[in-house]
């Protein structure tokens, strides 16, 4: 029943879609998408042998507008892979999906980005520094097959939810069970936004808890600086009851220039009970905490550089603090 009703979601949005392009009268348009990260790294004290260059991620793809609403869009992701050596490098079909903008609604089906920390990420700004909380420590993934509604009700709210298959974009969908996630965006003021967001994943192996997943944000922007923060909880990790994990992360932006600023950030993750404070089949990374400063610079339109430093602070007794120098690089259309 379920894969049922994924399929008869996505059915619906492209008959809805292929209504609307029958109307179409102006001219269609498209554009290319071409990200590409990479850059420099090199370790410090116990890993003073880590470092190398480095080409972290690149996406490939098109997005088409056909008009009246309707667009398509297909994204190729390359970057590593965790079940292979870093030396190789894995693509996958990010994104592939459909999109149809009518009035205060927005329905996209296929492959498409989540809900749960995209918005998020974007506030934060240096995707192909560091990502977003919620993605790098694997709280949730940044992409999903399914389908996905928003409604924006006013100028200063809006509301999304999502269906997904909840095992991200790089697996295919191999058992029972679907994420359903809920969010709410509130841009009450010029420059404040808060978000809320609540989501549920269904396990389908005996003996698992579904994974529950919350968080909450609020940040700021202005012309010269912009900050924001969230607070994570992801309780049931991989199923497992009880094992609960959670974390903050704060961060900020000053311009310095016409092309240049200085940002900061510090991440904290925790477990109750402690329980991954050392390495474990459970959680992805340790309890840890994490800082970084950095200063980004735009050469021209289409190129970044971020020189930035990392410190690792692991919460397990007897763990080394590790530090990281890292010359980041953008390229993107």
């Amino acid at each position: 029943m379920k894969t049922k009703f994924i399929v008869a979601g996505l059915v619906a949005c492209f008959a809805v879609c292929v209504q609307a392009q029958e109307s179409v009268k102006s001219e269609p348009k498209g554009k290319a998408i071409v990200q590409v990260f990479s850059g420099f790294y090199s370790g410090f004290g116990v890993d003073n042998d880590y470092r190398g260059f480095d080409m972290e991620r690149s996406y490939l793809g098109y997005q088409y507008d056909l008009g009246k609403g309707l667009s398509v869009k297909g994204v190729m992701d390359i970057g590593k892979s965790s079940n292979v050596s870093d030396m190789q490098r894995i693509a996958y079909i990010k994104n592939a999906m459909i999109s149809w903008k009518s009035g205060d609604w927005t329905l996209s089906g296929g492959l498409i980005p989540t809900t749960i920390s995209n918005m998020v990420e974007k506030h934060w700004g240096y995707r192909y520094i560091y990502m977003g909380f919620q993605h790098h420590y694997g709280f949730g993934s940044s992409a999903d097959l399914g389908v996905s509604a928003t409604w924006k009700g006013a100028d200063w709210v809006s509301l999304d939810g999502v269906v997904v298959n909840g095992e991200g974009y790089k697996k295919i969908q191999n058992g029972d069970g679907l994420l359903y996630g809920l969010g709410a965006t509130f841009t009450p003021v010029d420059g404040l936004i808060m978000r809320l967001y609540a989501g549920i994943n269904e396990q389908n192996k005996e003996g698992q808890k579904d994974v529950m997943n919350y968080s909450a944000f609020v940040g700021y922007k202005c012309d010269r600086f912009s900050v924001g923060a969230e607070y994570n909880v992801m309780e049931n990790t991989k199923g497992m009851k009880d094992l609960n994990q959670m974390g903050i992360s704060v961060y900020g932006t000053l311009k310095t220039g016409k092309n240049s600023e200085v940002f900061a950030r510090f991440d904290d993750l925790s477990s109750n009970d402690g329980w991954n404070e050392v390495k474990n089949d459970y959680g992805k990374y340790v309890d840890q905490s994490m800082v970084m400063v950095g200063a980004q610079w735009k050469v021209g339109k289409y190129v970044k550089i971020a020189p930035n430093f990392r410190l690792t602070m692991p919460k397990a007794d007897g763990a080394d603090e590790k530090y990281y120098g890292y010359i980041s690089c953008y390229f993107g259309l």
